[in-house]
């Protein structure tokens, strides 16, 4: 057993509703057949975007969802993704799988897409073959409400009224697919490019500089130190693989109860990460007025045998949910710092939300745990002390649970909590300091095989369940996390 004391009455940092972000990017079926099948689709679509997938995004309350890529982006020219479909040009994909883009779905659909499902859009500028002038005019014809050039080609186009978009990403992966730049070139290149990302409301855009890869914390240094007062955001890219190894990723399904644990392992190296990339933001930047923007995160393994390399499709089962769970709970707990974070991708590509085949579309782990999450969506952190037991593969350990709470604008607190433990069950008692009286209860999510997953003809394997056995006296609650399982807690007064 272990006891957590949840202090209700000391409030800390807002966890940021953005922090519950999304990513589609023009690779393998994200887009086109995920997202997009066109106005003369037989599958039941809004202005050729899919039905199911509108109502399963709106259910999951999509706060922020980043466009068009990715590597994806530092070859995406968005003039080629406006105007008639007969007259934009096709281009090569040449990062995923070497298929042809018809740019079908560009700035329009896109922004549609954001408005059928209420997410904010989050661009991302093209810095690695893209000009200044380019992105320039991209900013202009989405957010001038006035008279211009490019206002005036978004109401040829069918557009009247401006979008006036938040969120902007000042390039991709600079230090690697999108150019295999140094810091030092970077940051100066960014305070050009970054210069043009102009505002035309009283609201500013928010602007979002290429962040390190996983642990290099040079690039951190670098980009504060020359480039940090012309950011909003600076963002951080890592990956959690099945074998703590990039050239080696392990399978999405089939793995050992050593595979899980190494998983799990790996995806806890986020919080070093957070921690250390902080610190060095903290002294340039002590008020914290620059977000940390993790805006690539979430497992990546070998893609489903007989599927192209370059599209990245992978199952995704309960192990892929703990992954979800642990990293919200660490973008919760470093909410002072973590303002954004958006998993890579939302349908059909690495850890998604959603899949699809044809006109069938399936929930994943993944999805639930967000859904089940969500209730953290700008609601407060509060204080919150424990330690946890150990989780051994007996030649290393790691915490068995990972645990986080929150206060809504209600007043009503949610514990979200995983059991990262394979094999035994945890039983947990929650002391609420400042309450008493309480209302409890939860749902868990969980299976009897580490690997089981919801697939099109079996769509349920995996799913949210009743949180049994429950109990309360005065301002104690006790409840048993099951193995391998994710539960979120509902407690009113």
């Amino acid at each position: 057993m272990v006891k957590v004391v949840v202090h209700t009455d000391v409030r800390k940092s807002q966890i940021n509703k953005n922090i519950y972000g999304q990513f589609s990017e023009h690779l393998g079926r994200c887009v086109y057949e995920g997202i997009w099948v066109g106005y003369d689709s037989p599958i039941p679509n809004t202005d050729g975007i899919r039905n199911d997938v509108i109502g399963a995004l709106k259910e999951l309350r999509v706060p922020v969802l980043r466009w068009p890529g990715g590597c994806f982006a530092d070859e995406y020219h968005w003039q080629d993704g406006i105007g008639p479909y007969e007259n934009r040009p096709r281009m090569l994909n040449t990062h995923w799988g070497g298929v042809e883009e018809n740019n079908h779905f560009g700035t329009h659909e896109f922004m549609r897409l954001c408005e059928l499902i209420g997410a904010e859009p989050y661009i991302c500028g093209n810095v690695g073959s893209g000009t200044v002038y380019e992105m320039q005019q991209w900013v202009e014809y989405m957010n001038n409400g006035g008279q211009s050039p490019m206002a005036s080609l978004r109401a040829q186009n069918g557009r009247e009224e401006p979008w006036n978009v938040k969120y902007f990403g000042v390039g991709n992966e600079s230090w690697g697919c999108g150019g295999n730049m140094r810091p030092e070139y970077y940051a100066d290149l960014y305070r050009r490019y970054a210069t043009y990302v102009r505002n035309y409301t009283s609201e500013s855009v928010y602007k979002i500089a290429c962040g390190p890869n996983t642990a290099d914390y040079h690039w951190t240094e670098v980009l504060m130190r020359e480039a940090g007062k012309f950011m909003n955001g600076l963002s951080l890219h890592y990956y959690t693989t099945g074998t703590g190894i990039w050239e080696k990723k392990g399978s999405a399904t089939g793995f050992t109860a050593e595979d899980w644990f190494t998983t799990l392992k790996a995806t806890l190296y986020m919080e070093e990460l957070i921690v250390k990339h902080s610190a060095i933001m903290d002294k340039y930047d002590p008020e914290k007025k620059v977000g940390l923007i993790i805006d690539e995160w979430g497992t990546w393994f070998e893609v489903e045998p007989g599927t192209n390399p370059g599209f990245l499709y992978q199952q995704n089962t309960l192990r892929d949910a703990l992954v979800a769970g642990i990293n919200l709970n660490l973008f919760h707990e470093h909410s002072d710092r973590v303002q954004m974070t958006n998993i890579a991708q939302i349908v059909n590509v690495l850890q998604a939300m959603i899949l699809t085949e044809g006109a069938n579309m399936v929930l994943t782990p993944t999805y639930h745990v967000f859904n089940m999450f969500k209730v953290h969506q700008d609601a407060h952190l509060l204080q919150t002390h424990y330690v946890s037991p150990s989780y051994s593969n007996g030649t290393d350990e790691i915490p068995q649970l990972s645990i986080s709470s929150s206060v809504d604008a209600n007043g009503h607190i949610h514990v979200s909590a995983c059991n990262l433990s394979h094999a035994d069950s945890l039983t947990v008692d929650l002391d609420l300091v400042g309450l008493s009286g309480v209302e409890i209860s939860g749902q868990v999510l969980t299976a009897s095989e580490l690997d089981a997953h919801n697939s099109f003809g079996s769509p349920e394997q995996v799913a949210p369940k009743v949180l049994e056995g429950i109990t309360v006296e005065q301002n104690s609650v006790r409840f048993s996390l099951p193995a391998a399982s994710v539960a979120v807690i509902k407690i009113v007064s």
